[in-house]
């Protein structure tokens, strides 16, 4: 496996996989089990798997946590070798913007996400979005590959990668890996890492109110704002601050028609001082 910090040996790596259908799978580092499963479909479908690792700061708010998020750079690479990676691509902040100073990022090419991405998690971190569309943009463009892995559990970011490469005609499949969760539930997460015993323990309610929420519709409700206001209510109560909880349509991200058969369940919230996210996709077949 070779690890690569710059553009100019990224591409001295990939030049001699020409002619091979090579797959990127982006992340942030401080790998996971759901992170090595999104590597294994990678894997699968591909000649070459790629992997990136670069804690983006064009995607972190004012007070949100670039700073401490968690770098395991050599622990990383160990477990993407054993997971039969062909090459890690880990660049610094000032290759990937190439302006970038003490003063910072100097990027004022950005890429302008879809209007829901103003939505959701957009609503509550401004700006997000445009850091995650401009930073796998540059990916894209650097690694040329034939198809991307995204993980479904940032649901709304891989509707935004979606729309990136229909709407900029990137000749790139993207594929969607299923969300990784652990035995009690949570969905596995890089900033699991935060929780103490405690909110580890108390985590999986926001998956279990999205699954009250999905045995409600199978029973045949179709109070959309009700089932969310009772969500939000009940995380509340037990001391989670509540972002959203939604009910929206799988594909448009719009609100579900009380017609609807398919729908997803999002939720973000925070447990102490740690934001978790989570999704349920739900279908039901017509009689």
């Amino acid at each position: 496996m070779q690890i690569v910090h710059d553009i100019r040996a990224l591409r001295a790596a990939l030049d001699p996989q020409c002619g091979k259908r090579v797959a990127l799978v982006p992340t942030m580092g401080h790998l996971h089990a759901g992170h090595l499963a999104l590597v294994q479909l990678a894997r699968s479908h591909a000649d070459v798997v790629v992997v990136s690792i670069f804690v983006n700061p064009l995607q972190f708010g004012l007070g949100e946590d670039f700073s401490a998020y968690p770098r395991t750079l050599l622990e990383d690479c160990d477990k993407l070798q054993k997971a039969g990676v062909d090459l890690v691509f880990a660049p610094t902040v000032i290759e990937m913007y190439p302006e970038a100073d003490d003063q910072g990022l100097h990027q004022s090419v950005l890429i302008q996400p879809p209007a829901f991405a103003d939505q959701l998690c957009g609503a509550h971190r401004p700006g997000h979005f445009a850091g995650v569309a401009t930073v796998v943009t540059k990916l894209f463009h650097l690694v040329r590959p034939q198809m991307a892995v995204f993980g479904k559990k940032d649901y709304q970011q891989l509707m935004v990668i979606h729309a990136l490469v229909r709407q900029l005609n990137f000749p790139i499949e993207i594929i969607a890996g299923e969300t990784s969760r652990e035995a009690s539930g949570l969905a596995m997460s890089s900033r699991n890492a935060y929780l103490t015993e405690a909110q580890t323990t108390q985590a999986p309610q926001l998956y279990g109110q999205l699954q009250r929420i999905a045995q409600a519709l199978l029973a045949g409700e179709r109070g959309y704002l009700a089932l969310e206001h009772s969500a939000c209510t009940q995380l509340q109560s037990d001391g989670w601050q509540v972002d959203y909880v939604a009910i929206r349509n799988p594909v448009t991200l719009t609100l579900p028609r009380t017609d609807s058969t398919a729908w997803v369940m999002l939720a973000a919230a925070k447990l102490g001082n740690t934001r978790l996210i989570d999704n349920l996709e739900l279908a039901v077949s017509l009689p």
